[in-house]
């Protein structure tokens, strides 16, 4: 008697409880600490409707060039903006002058977004397009900012749902 006792406080207890799944932000190429703040303008883990715009705001403590990455909940990958130069402080994306939205579409569920930061002019583009899985993902971000010293780059990762 006493154990159905104690397991029906734990579960009307742990029914209460929310979880939140926050996306693996230990990457390697980060740590330099460039990139001061990433968030979409509801703030992280927020929720947007299909349709809705997004809007993105990168914080960086020092010029340098911006590239946005997306992974969806399907595994496909797309790069939303790519080398963009941006001055230290908060830039949002999409700018004026880019002329473009950012509108939520399907798949449904959890969308990462990954800023890379260099502090010097990427000599490649960082083109994904296709399906990813993390480590896949990871790994390309990673090579991207092999050419760059630890402390001219940095990795950033923020996060929202789809519904």
């Amino acid at each position: 008697m006493r154990t159905a006792l104690l397991l029906g406080t734990l579960a009307l207890g742990l029914s209460a409880c929310t979880v939140t799944v926050r996306p693996n932000l230990g990457l390697q190429g980060s740590g330099s600490n460039l990139i001061a703040s990433l968030r979409p303008d509801r703030g992280e883990g927020s929720t947007y409707a299909l349709g809705e715009p997004l809007r993105i705001s990168v914080t960086t403590r020092a010029a340098g060039y911006v590239t946005l990455i997306a992974l969806q909940s399907n595994g496909y990958t797309s790069t939303l903006v790519r080398n963009i130069y941006v001055p230290a402080g908060t830039t949002t994306f999409p700018r004026a002058q880019d002329g473009v939205t950012f509108n939520v579409a399907e798949p449904r569920g959890l969308q990462r977004v990954r800023a890379i930061f260099t502090r010097v002019r990427p000599t490649t583009d960082l083109v994904l397009r296709g399906t990813y899985d993390e480590g896949r993902w990871n790994a390309s971000s990673s090579a991207y900012l092999q050419p760059y010293a630890a402390a001219d780059r940095d990795v950033q990762e923020t996060y929202l749902y789809i519904r």
